[in-house]
């Protein structure tokens, strides 16, 4: 089967979405034929932004280019619900690739699903969900590169 009739999963916290995630995302939807950017709900991280509102985040950017959904289990689980084939991560640092290689292994072993890893694109290394906060709140007019 062709890469492009699979149905892959970007999980994130989207707290809130960057350039970098749409950026992810977005190259995931060339790759892949549905892409979910799934709302991973952790309770143990206090989010700065309700799941409703990362949700809206995510819809407004998403239009039809792709699925955008919440879960608070285990990320194997939603695959399984939904028929996912593969999850694609971002990467960002080599501290990323240490730890998404651990969940990598972990989702394989425990949920039979597969992990892409993907780059970030040249010039969204250093964009992350804090300094994007960061700046909004001090209205550092944080926009999406064309």
């Amino acid at each position: 089967m062709s890469s492009r009739g699979l149905l892959a999963v970007c999980a994130g916290s989207f707290d809130p979405v960057t350039p970098g995630h749409l950026d992810v995302i977005t190259r995931a939807t060339a790759l892949f034929g549905e892409v979910i950017a799934l709302v991973a709900v952790n309770p143990a991280k206090a989010g700065r932004h309700p799941v409703p509102r990362r949700l809206a985040m995510l819809r407004e950017v998403a239009g039809d280019r792709f699925g955008v959904d919440s879960w608070d289990g285990l990320l194997v689980d939603y695959c399984r619900k939904v028929g996912a084939d593969v999850i694609v991560r971002g990467i960002r640092t080599r501290a990323d690739l240490a730890q998404e290689l651990a969940m990598a292994e972990m989702n394989l072993a425990v949920g039979g699903v597969r992990t892409i890893f993907l780059p970030t694109s040249p010039g969204l290394g250093h964009v992350s969900s804090t300094l994007v906060t960061e700046l909004g709140d001090s209205d550092g007019g944080v926009t999406a590169p064309a």
